[in-house]
């Protein structure tokens, strides 16, 4: 979960400067990163006990998921605007706060609606990961920018696939409930961290919040997403559905209006007009919405009765050990995706990872039966999403000015996170409704995951058709 570290590095500041050295700073923010980003599959490994748990319908109790993913999108321009604006260690400790209260809300109740807030609170911590980024170009010299963004964009990957086996060895051994204990814990250890070890940012981009645009968005996103999670069972024709998703379009359209006549926007869309960010958010939206079908899927898996004939019937804890070399991996490649992008260029690197990711969803389609296959199909899938993530921030900051750049990597995290929500309820929609009865049990059917797949593997295909619309000239 911690970035290695050198003796040498860890020296207090110096007198002189009075700051960080930039390995102790790399190392707060990078583990802040991977435990706000592990509150994205805290609770996957009890998904199949959640709606016994919780007395309520599968259809709802995912919403416990998908809750804290549309909470992620919606906080993280929210937390690059006001970190610009009044400080970026000061709104991430804030961010902290709030997944410190929602771990404690969820922890504190057994019924659908406080976890529901409380996964809330949890997600719109990830904020901190934009923020970390921006904190780094500002504090870091320039020799260290590229490598340290590469590692703290890496981590939002990174937490998820430690999550797994993290919250399944609890979840098997204790109350489910100590999951959200253990997660409060963790929220205080970082915002300690943070308040000891980061300095304030001296950028500040002073302005008036744009609360308009971020009720705006908030019910785009909203509405969208309850289209997508409820249309297979209220009817992907009925008058409910298609009105949620009218309305969700009109919202997008009326909130882009509204966006482009402020003064200070929570999100420029000038700035996000420029080919270069449009087309890496772009781009950004179809890898998190590939990435995250490799964390609903591969572990249900995994943990199918092998009377399925395709599960493995692993306990919750053995499936999280298989998932875990997925975060090892992503975290070791993001500084190999960075020297990549300082020799090659991070549009090929991004290019590149995403085309790893198909493959790695093509290997999944090809190879069910047996432990090893999967295990090898998700190392594969992580290794692209550890070179496409590390690239992005690249792109974003060299399109940017530096008064923008919290803005801006919230506005990237944003669209990552639309990708992984959205991604979020599509698996969770096909898994749900192409099952297999096995005695008084309905179960995800071989053909479902192989859908799945195949969905995810779209995504990445279109990753790397936008990836090649992204301009690299100086202008853009």
């Amino acid at each position: 979960m911690f970035v290695s570290v050198t003796t040498a590095d860890v020296s207090p500041a110096t007198p002189e400067t009075g700051r960080i050295t930039p390995a102790v700073l790399i190392a707060v923010l990078s583990t802040v990163g991977v435990v706000v980003s592990l509150m994205q599959t805290l609770v996957i490994p009890i998904i199949p006990s959640l709606p016994t748990l919780l007395g309520t319908s599968a259809s709802n109790a995912s919403w416990v998921i998908t809750a804290t993913l549309l909470a992620g999108a919606v906080s993280t321009p929210i937390s690059g605007k006001l970190g610009d604006m009044f400080g970026k260690r000061l709104v991430l400790v804030i961010n902290l706060g709030f997944m410190i209260v929602g771990s404690v809300v969820c922890a504190s109740f057994s019924s659908l609606l406080p976890e529901i807030v409380g996964r809330s609170l949890q997600g719109a911590a990830v904020g901190a990961i934009p923020l970390g980024i921006s904190i780094m170009r500002d504090e870091l010299p320039p020799a260290k920018v590229g490598g340290a963004m590469a590692v703290m964009s890496a981590t939002l990957g990174v937490g998820g696939a430690i999550g797994l086996p993290f919250a399944a060895v609890i979840a098997q051994n204790a109350d489910w409930h100590m999951l959200f204990w253990t997660a409060a814990g963790l929220g205080i250890v970082c915002a300690v961290l943070v308040f000891v070890f980061v300095p304030e940012s001296p950028v500040r981009t002073p302005a008036k919040f744009d609360f308009g645009g971020a009720l705006g968005l908030s019910i785009a996103l909203l509405t969208l997403l309850v289209g997508i999670t409820k249309g297979a069972d209220w009817g992907w024709a009925s008058a409910s559905i298609l009105g949620l998703f009218a309305a969700s379009l009109v919202s997008f359209l009326l909130w882009g209006f509204y966006e482009l006549r402020q003064s200070a926007p929570l999100v420029d869309l000038r700035v996000s007009a420029r080919p270069r960010v449009l087309f890496t958010n772009m781009a950004s939206i179809a890898v998190g919405f590939a990435l995250y079908g490799m964390s609903l899927t591969f572990p249900q898996l995994l943990m199918a009765p092998e009377a399925t004939g395709y599960g493995f019937g692993l306990s919750m804890v053995v499936a999280g050990l298989a998932m875990a070399p997925t975060g090892l991996v992503m975290m070791l490649l993001s500084p190999v995706s960075a020297r990549l992008s300082a020799k090659k260029g991070p549009k090929l690197t991004l290019a590149l990872g995403s085309a790893v990711i198909g493959i790695g969803y093509l290997c999944a389609v090809l190879m069910m039966d047996s432990v090893w296959q999967i295990m090898l199909a998700s190392v594969i899938v992580a290794g692209g999403v550890g070179l496409a993530y590390a690239a992005m921030p690249a792109l974003i900051m060299g399109a940017v000015p530096i008064t923008e750049t919290a803005a801006a990597n919230g506005l990237n995290s944003l669209m990552r996170s639309i990708g992984t929500s959205t991604s979020a309820a599509v698996m969770g929609v096909v898994l749900a409704h192409m099952t297999m009865q096995l005695g008084p049990h309905v179960l995800p059917s071989r053909e479902g995951f192989h859908t799945a797949f195949f969905i995810a593997m779209a995504g990445a295909v279109a990753a790397i058709a936008l990836t090649a619309c992204i301009p690299m000239r100086k202008t853009d």
